[in-house]
């Protein structure tokens, strides 16, 4: 089996999912209790947030932990629009981003809230001009991901983040969910940033929401005490733990990792456009653990089956797009229907093997002309 799909999920570690049962076992305790079990349970979160906050740079008390990226995502739009809304109703987003934020803005512009959509140029980097025509006073929001997850374009996060300082009623929340585990990632221009554990070898159903101290946000869930006030629910001490322990081993040799994946990335950039109706979609703008490509008059899930008969398993679009549709990303990046009604994303990892990129050429090979020649 080879797997090119770790962009969506990747498979939990083994030393990842030992801490989730060691702790499940010993410190089962619930840690808001006041026995010495309680106790004991609390100070190893404490712990383990320590941990996290040393890793990423940030304050113990700027973590907040939810299920995912998908909830924190929520948590922040949704919170920051009913929160503030006295001092405005305008949010700007790109073309570039994941279902959960997308969801949570329409819903908002149901209740009155007004969207605008920054422009990008050709290499899907958003236009800094576009954006100081677009800002207002008004403006209480600007979500951007810091990594683009269907084609990898990654954003000028810190040079957005240093202009929207001149804005002091806006707050500037990414989506970087497809940057931690991957690269490092400097959250000092950051006012709010969400990721999850299962996109770097962590048990899924975890993940943080990153505030700034002085941000008030009111919590999507109310009810009972938990390690924050903005997140309710018993503290999933397991999970937490198994997150900390995740994202330690994601920074051991992370630079070293991000070279491999480089390697990789490039080899198969240069056998994929040796094909005539292959068209790379992802630049040198995006991050190499992602490859976008069409292949075109190829339906996506046309070619992703047929290499599954080989036991080689990629992506159409994101995990969590509607099917059956061309992909917003690369149209919003190509200005091609044809190309975005053709692209597949192969995703890499530090795991990836230089025989298994030679078996899926070898396979691709065997697919592009079997499902080309059928025109």
């Amino acid at each position: 089996m080879i797997y090119l799909d770790y962009s969506a999920t990747t498979k939990t570690d083994e030393e990842v999912l030992s801490s989730f049962l060691l702790a499940s076992q010993k410190y089962f305790a619930n840690p808001n209790s006041l026995h010495k079990l309680g106790l004991e349970a609390n100070k190893l979160i404490e712990s383990s947030t320590n941990q996290i906050a040393s890793i990423l740079n940030v304050k113990p008390s700027e973590i907040i932990y939810t299920s995912g990226s998908s909830e924190s995502n929520n948590t922040v739009i949704k919170s920051i629009a009913y929160t503030y809304k006295n001092r405005g109703k305008h949010i700007i987003t790109t073309e570039f981003e994941h279902s959960s934020i997308y969801s949570p803005i329409s819903y908002l512009q149901k209740e009155g809230f007004e969207i605008d959509f920054v422009k990008t140029d050709k290499n899907g980097l958003v236009d800094m001009n576009d954006l100081k025509k677009i800002i207002r006073d008004d403006t209480i929001l600007v979500t951007i991901a810091s990594v683009n997850s269907e084609i990898g374009i990654r954003q000028p996060i810190e040079k957005i983040g240093s202009f929207l300082k001149k804005y002091p009623k806006c707050f500037f929340h990414v989506d970087a969910t497809q940057s931690v585990g991957k690269e490092k990632i400097d959250f000092k221009n950051i006012d709010l940033a969400s990721f999850s554990a299962h996109k770097f070898y962590g048990v899924k159903g975890i993940g943080v929401l990153y505030k700034k101290e002085s941000i008030e946000l009111e919590p999507l869930i109310h009810g009972g005490k938990s390690t924050t006030k903005y997140r309710s629910g018993t503290p999933a001490l397991p999970l937490i733990v198994s997150l900390a322990k995740a994202l330690r081993l994601a920074y051991q040799d992370i630079d070293k990792k991000y070279e491999y994946i480089s390697s990789l990335n490039e080899y198969l950039k240069e056998k994929l456009t040796k094909y005539d109706k292959v068209k790379i979609n992802s630049n040198k703008y995006c991050i190499p653990h992602i490859l976008n490509f069409s292949i075109l008059g190829v339906k996506p899930e046309t070619m992703q089956h047929a290499l599954e008969e080989f036991d080689i398993y990629i992506s159409t679009q994101t995990a969590c797009s509607s099917k059956n549709t061309m992909s917003k990303g690369v149209f919003a990046l190509t200005k091609d229907k044809e190309r975005a009604s053709s692209s597949v994303r192969v995703s890499l990892s530090h795991l990836t093997t230089k025989e298994e990129i030679e078996d899926f050429l070898n396979a691709f090979d065997c697919c592009y002309n079997k499902l080309t020649q059928l025109r």
